[in-house]
């Protein structure tokens, strides 16, 4: 990552200034050496082979620097600072109160200035972004250090990342902040300690109470309290050299967690709402580690915890599951039978509750993992294996072990499937293989809805030739499906448009499935399946839609 991070610090008497900063120098690209010259960067070679990964030596550059107090200087003025050196990039990682180049220098002094005066969040304490094209954008964590000896009791300090990219800093959001706030926690829990000891020993309070104040001795005894470093507050021995690992550590797993990939076209809808998803997991989980540090929130229980993880989207990867299991659509329906498949497949693209219930739980998590593929993604939330019966509002996948009873609205209501898999007793017999689920389980399948499903929607139809047809491999009925899926969603994007956004009458949104073609034999069911996938919309699209509206309707206006 192509970045800075640098802690500051406001001096009572100097002002903001940068106590320490890390940086990060990619090695030069290779070029053919010139006959009878050395090859730069041999000895440094030789001597980083040593270690392994991030390797710590001191940097041979020295730093000059003005006159300060002691609150406004890190390392000593003989201390050459510190490089660790990643030996799978060749990435080198520089430390010392003051980037070397001078561009950077004004850079960094400009983002601290900013930090610790005119750009603060509500409370002082807290995150902030800021910066533009010239200067660069900065993501700042500000926040108190407790000093019995210092105005208010506390010293005021900001962690600042410096970066040329703003996407790339704005979606290190949630990364930067997670880990910035413990380094920042470790920071003032160690602080604390050293103003409890201190506070025990002498208690300033008390002393500045009973003190008389006078003007002239006031100069002196702020000269007196600005005097006072970091690594005196928290009494850390190897202060430095911590924040030189953690800072570097930053920069490596900010720079490697993010990558490029190339899309051929807009992201689908499913691209989207996974990246939605994935951002609202790492702002619970910072809020989650937040709330630790502050202890203003309750935390989640654990039971709440693991009740969170498992309504998470799963990819279900087949291979890491054990035992028997369903390996597509085709063989799913090899076992079940065309007419039992067609039933399943109906309550799943109509957005019903479908249930299987049984003691193997990798056969279950196959199936969903198969009978995903029949919906958008935003439209899947699945409980893999439970035990005990979840609400259809919760999920429209849902495992149970076999002891688990339904609940008589469930197995009374048109709007749910239940699939219960027995063992087969099968007595001293050769041993099968996993793939001859049929001569290891029987399935029965079981709903109180009575419409017949000959007709179904549109969409069913195509699925049921696209299975049936020998010709067509597993892969290229997977592509099938995928192009019928991108399909009826373009025609859920247009009917949400019309009828949501725009607010149409019932005539006008009939001649709108006229012309998706969603009308004729089956038209119910394809309207109710056109509904559900409403649902599975990104929030992104959805605001896209609503914005451009509102802006539309304002112009005209």
């Amino acid at each position: 990552m192509n970045a800075l991070v640098a802690l500051c610090h406001f001096c009572e008497l100097h002002g903001p200034r940068t106590l320490f900063c890390t940086e990060a120098l990619h090695p030069p690209s290779p070029s053919p050496p010139q006959p009878g010259s050395a090859i730069p960067g041999d000895r440094d070679r030789e001597a980083d082979r040593e270690g392994e990964g991030l390797t710590m030596r001191a940097n041979s550059s020295a730093t000059q620097r003005a006159d300060m107090c002691e609150g406004c200087r890190s390392l000593p003025a003989s201390h050459p600072g510190f490089v660790s050196v990643d030996s799978e990039t060749g990435i080198r990682y520089l430390s010392h109160q003051h980037p070397r180049q001078p561009q950077l220098f004004s850079v960094v002094r400009q983002a601290c200035v900013r930090s610790l005066s005119c750009e603060v969040c509500p409370g002082r304490e807290g995150p902030i972004f800021f910066g533009d094209e010239q200067h660069g954008f900065v993501f700042s964590h500000t926040f108190f250090i407790k000093d019995s000896l210092a105005r208010g009791f506390q010293r005021w300090y900001s962690i600042v990342v410096v970066a040329m990219d703003r996407i790339y800093l704005i979606n290190s959001w949630p990364f930067l902040l997670r880990h910035l706030r413990q380094t920042i926690q470790s920071l003032q829990d160690t602080a604390l300690k050293v103003f409890d000891n201190e506070q025990c020993v002498c208690p300033q309070r008390a002393v500045r109470m009973n003190s008389a104040f006078s003007p002239a001795v006031f100069p002196h005894q702020r000269s007196g309290n600005a005097a006072r470093s970091l690594t005196s507050l928290t009494q850390h021995p190897n202060l430095w050299a911590s924040l030189h690992s953690s800072f570097s550590w930053l920069l490596k797993a900010c720079g490697s967690r993010l990558t490029e990939k190339l899309l051929e076209g807009a992201p689908t809808e499913d691209t989207l709402v996974l990246i939605e998803r994935q951002t609202e997991q790492e702002e619970e989980m910072s809020g989650w580690e937040g709330a630790e540090g502050g202890g203003s929130n309750p935390q989640p229980s654990q039971s709440e915890s693991v009740h969170s993880k498992d309504f998470q989207f799963d990819d279900g990867r087949q291979e890491d599951l054990l035992g028997p299991k369903f390996k597509s659509l085709r063989h799913l329906r090899q076992v079940l039978g065309a007419n039992d498949f067609r039933q399943l497949t109906w309550h799943v693209l109509m957005g019903n509750q479908v249930i299987w219930r049984g003691a193997d739980p990798g056969l279950i998590q196959s199936a969903f993992n198969v009978l995903k593929a029949l919906l958008p993604v935003g439209c899947v939330r699945a409980v893999s294996y439970s035990p005990h019966y979840e609400e259809a509002y919760r999920c429209n996948f849902l495992g149970l072990s076999p002891d688990v009873p339904i609940p008589a609205h469930v197995s009374s209501s048109e709007f749910s499937m239940l699939v219960d898999v027995h063992n087969v007793e099968r007595g001293c017999v050769n041993p099968v293989s996993d793939d001859d689920i049929l001569s290891l389980y029987q399935f029965n399948i079981s709903s109180a809805n009575t419409q017949p499903t000959d007709k179904g929607p549109t969409l069913l139809n195509k699925i049921e030739v696209a299975l049936s047809n020998g010709n067509l491999s597993v892969e290229v009925v997977s592509l099938c499906l995928l192009c019928l899926k991108e399909e009826w969603m373009n025609k859920v994007k247009v009917l949400f448009k019309f009828s949501k956004v725009d607010g149409r009458g019932k005539e006008d949104t009939q001649k709108v499935l006229a012309l998706l073609g969603a009308t004729g034999p089956g038209e119910e069911d394809n309207v109710r399946l056109l509904k559900f996938w409403m649902t599975g919309l990104s929030k992104l699209y959805k605001s896209h839609l609503m914005t451009s509206t509102s802006n539309t309707g304002s112009s005209a206006s």
